[in-house]
């Protein structure tokens, strides 16, 4: 099989992947650390201020903040909330370099990106702020449901357990907060793509194309949304550098994904939020009774951050068993993909470009892969196609 990158080209590749592993393995070994350091000596000074900053808020107007007043039932929302956004604010701090450098300079000195400060300086700040507001709605939810019942959690767990399948036929949507996005033309390439789709007897509402090329080179393809939102995504810079037939096998492999058996993921998922939330819970009435961070109360803020930490652990253990499956499934794609267009030749092409085009490792270190990567390596997938 010829190889991916010539022997002149793989010094790249190592020179753009090499910084990222030692970051990802530092990042995944010190975050527990920094969140117990955090925990020893930031939540009571955090909450002093937000505390002093919090009753300011919620005496300034008794008006306009009877209301959440009434919701919380009490006073000490606005500490809440300010404390949330203090923590994480400082929790995100350690971390802003090393976005700013991987996500900026480190993607521009290898061309991977063509973004402007300006637009990149703006979509962190978008991001920032649709964060902000998924933690204030968090913290006032899960807090404020909290007080007022001990059977929170359970209510929580199945209600959110429906949410989350209601979410995902907002997909389609999400990415336009940050890229202009344009139904596919009419013509060949959407015939058969339509075509195709009605063989595998996948149903979409639309094919959209995210204006990428401006900010970046790389290639991509997904599907997003549900139901009747289901929508073909593919960005320019995919519809510019591979051929009909390689888009086709692109979007073939994102169908094998609609047909993965998707119940038992869900049904998992669901069983352990609500055990999740019952852990909380149990938290609750464990800083009560051991007076952590002086908290006097069920349902106290000052418990987040241990929440954070339990997450993180969670995640350590967990990632690697989720990646595991998450290669297998791409696998399964990959046959799927190939099963249906019945072009194997444009399936290896397009991994191949897809391949050179984003600096792909095509042998990452095993433990980088062990460690939960979500996709096979890309040299792998390409010898596995027949």
């Amino acid at each position: 099989m010829e190889p991916i990158y010539s022997a002149q080209e793989l010094p790249e590749i190592q020179a753009y992947h090499q910084p990222r592993y030692v970051s990802s393995c530092v990042e995944y070994t010190l975050t527990p650390v920094l969140l117990i350091v955090l925990l020893r000596f930031a939540v009571r000074p955090l909450w002093r201020v937000s505390e002093r900053a919090g009753s300011r808020v919620e005496g300034a107007s008794p008006v306009l903040t009877r209301v959440p007043t009434k919701l919380w039932k009490g006073p000490g929302w606005a500490a809440a909330l300010i404390f949330a956004v203090l923590f994480f604010g400082l929790y995100s701090l350690f971390s802003l370099p090393t976005d700013v450098w991987f996500g900026y300079f480190h993607e521009h000195a290898h061309g991977q990106s063509r973004t402007s400060p300006a637009v990149f300086i703006l979509d962190t700040l978008k991001a920032n702020t649709i964060f902000m507001i998924a933690l204030g709605s968090m913290v006032f939810g899960l807090f404020g449901l909290a007080r007022r019942t001990r059977h929170w959690w359970w209510l929580l767990g199945i209600s959110a357990s429906a949410l989350m399948l209601v979410s995902t036929a907002l997909d389609p949507y999400r990415s336009r907060v940050f890229v202009d996005q344009t139904s596919l033309a009419p013509g060949p390439l959407r015939d058969r793509i339509t075509a195709l789709m009605e063989q595998a007897h996948v149903e979409f509402a639309d094919v959209k194309v995210d204006q990428t090329a401006s900010r970046s080179v790389y290639l991509q393809a997904y599907f997003a949304g549900t139901g009747p939102t289901r929508t073909i995504v593919l960005n320019d810079s995919l519809l510019s550098g591979l051929s009909e037939e390689e888009v086709l096998a692109a979007v073939a492999h994102e169908a094998g994904h609609i047909h993965e058996p998707r119940w038992i993921g869900r049904l998992g998922t669901a069983i352990a939020l609500v055990l999740f939330l019952g852990a909380i819970e149990w938290l609750f009435l464990s800083s009560v009774r051991r007076g952590w961070f002086g908290i006097l109360e069920r349902a106290d803020v000052r418990t987040l951050p241990i929440l954070l930490l339990g997450f993180a652990v969670i995640l350590m253990l967990g990632t690697p068993v989720s990646g595991a499956v998450s290669r297998e499934r791409e696998y399964a794609a990959d046959r799927y993909a190939i099963e249906l267009t019945r072009d194997p030749v444009a399936f290896r092409s397009m991994l191949r470009k897809a391949a050179r085009t984003n600096k792909m490792d095509p042998n990452p270190p095993r433990w980088a892969v062990l460690r939960g990567m979500s996709h096979p390596p890309i040299a792998e997938r390409i010898a596995a196609v027949h």
